[in-house]
């Protein structure tokens, strides 16, 4: 029986008899059934629904309770969510979906981040319908490039989840900060955080300096949604070092053009996620403005210690 405190209390009442003694009253005529029967009942807590409770007598019949909970670990959450994403679509037309591991990860992650975030409610909750959601998003998203492109593989990229957003917002209830923060700002920075979280988990300790300083010597890189893999596996591959270091992600190298595409892209994220790199969405991936500030600043600070160098010896030679 499922959602239990929405029968109503008669209908639980009934429900006695059938459980203890096994027997129903049909129209005043009570019929034993001789059979031997298990109820298994479904409920949402009191404080979550707030539609109905289960009524005493029938609950203290109940033999045993058993609480239900999130996934303790992200591969927990992964395998629910292959097990009930539809993901597995093709037809006749369709491409072939690879999926990469870091997406299934990045997917898991933001609803385990959504569950510590300060600005979800935690009342309502984050429930596994939301990375199912969005990962049957990123893959229509991924499909959909991939018709149009007349490609033969469609590989879900950093950039398909944001176009998944709104399987992220439609599943979040917020505190009154998210409010004021906006569900889509929200949804953003727990994508980044992500993105930022399954990065370190592939590439702390390895040197990345090579891809930073390309953006630092004044480098850009825009990666439009509309392209096609090969383009944009191109156009990763003008980057010194960074398709190669998609071997840390088990990527071999005859993989196809939108394998590589995916994972040079989930680079660039994950750098961004980490603030080494910048991206707007007119330029694209640049270098990090910050440091760019800091360089500036530190600029002005010589010529102006130059500068006062300068005064300071004029004095001297006056005097």
């Amino acid at each position: 029986v499922n959602e239990l405190p929405d029968l109503a209390g008669k209908i639980q009442v009934g429900l006695f008899n059938i459980m203890q003694e096994g027997d129903v009253q049909i129209k005043g005529y009570p019929i034993r059934l001789p059979l031997d029967v298990l109820l298994v009942f479904t409920a949402n807590p009191e404080d979550y629904t707030a539609r109905g409770k289960i009524v005493t007598p029938l609950k203290d019949r109940i033999g045993s309770e058993i609480r239900t909970h999130y996934p303790l670990t992200v591969d927990q959450g992964i395998e629910i969510t292959a097990q009930e994403a539809w993901i597995e679509r093709r037809g006749s037309n369709a491409p072939q979906v690879r999926m990469p591991k870091f997406i299934r990860e990045i997917v898991e992650n933001i609803a385990f981040l959504a569950r510590e975030d300060k600005k979800v409610d935690k009342r309502s909750g984050v429930s596994q319908r939301l990375p199912i959601s969005v990962l049957e998003n990123v893959v229509s998203n991924a499909e959909r490039r991939a018709l149009r492109n007349g490609e033969d593989v469609a590989v879900p990229r950093v950039l398909d989840l944001y176009a998944a957003l709104p399987a992220i917002t439609g599943k979040l209830e917020l505190e009154y900060e998210g409010e004021l923060k906006g569900g889509d700002a929200v949804a953003r920075d727990l994508v980044r955080s992500a993105v930022g979280r399954v990065f370190t988990s592939y590439y702390d300790g390895v040197n990345l300096n090579a891809i930073v300083q390309y953006f630092d010597l004044g480098g850009a890189l825009r990666v439009d949604a509309s392209s096609t893999a090969a383009d944009v596996a191109q156009q990763l591959g003008q980057i010194q070092g960074l398709l190669e270091k998609t071997r840390a992600l088990g990527l071999s190298s005859n993989e196809p053009d939108a394998m590589r595409a995916a994972a040079g892209e989930f680079i660039l994220e994950g750098l961004y996620a980490h603030r080494r790199v910048s991206r707007n969405e007119e330029l694209g991936f640049v270098a990090d403005e910050r440091k760019h500030r800091n360089d500036y600043a530190s600029d002005d600070e010589d010529q102006q210690q130059q500068t006062q160098q300068t005064s300071a010896k004029r004095r001297r030679q006056f005097n």
